[in-house]
């Protein structure tokens, strides 16, 4: 048998319990700490797709290795990867055009198509403009 529910001596039910009053500063700690996430660097995995051993692939290959020495040090995993030698893997992928660098993750999937030359388009697209700002504000 169910039991009754509970009612105050107004003839009302009892009012939920009201959320403990947080000062400004702890939620803003508190969202800060969940931008951050567990606090540890965010790993990237890339994927780049080129075709054949070309100037256009060659480039594409060194100017993404430059960025990701620069600004991913230890913090990124690139897979290049030849469409000639590999075309079932570039078919599967859908690529259309070489070269072209896919990020995995962190997510979502970004897909920048071209030899990569143009630095800031790049570390615009793989949304690395917080990490270079943080980069700048402390080395200023």
């Amino acid at each position: 048998m169910p039991s009754a529910p509970k009612v105050s001596s107004a003839g009302k039910p009892p009012a939920p319990p009201k959320p403990s009053r947080r000062r400004a500063g702890d939620r803003t700690a508190e969202f800060e700490a969940l931008l951050l996430g567990s606090g540890k660097p965010t790993r990237y995995e890339l994927l780049l797709y080129v075709a054949g051993t070309g100037p256009r692939s060659s480039a594409a290959i060194a100017n993404i290795r430059s960025l990701c020495e620069e600004f991913l040090t230890e913090l990124y995993d690139l897979q290049v990867i030849d469409i000639y030698q590999q075309r079932e893997e570039a078919a599967n992928r859908q690529i259309i055009a070489a070269p072209t660098l896919i990020r995995l993750f962190p997510q979502p999937e970004r897909r920048l198509i071209g030899d990569l030359s143009s630095r800031l388009k790049v570390i615009a697209g793989l949304n690395l403009l917080p990490r270079v700002l943080s980069d700048t504000t402390t080395a200023a």
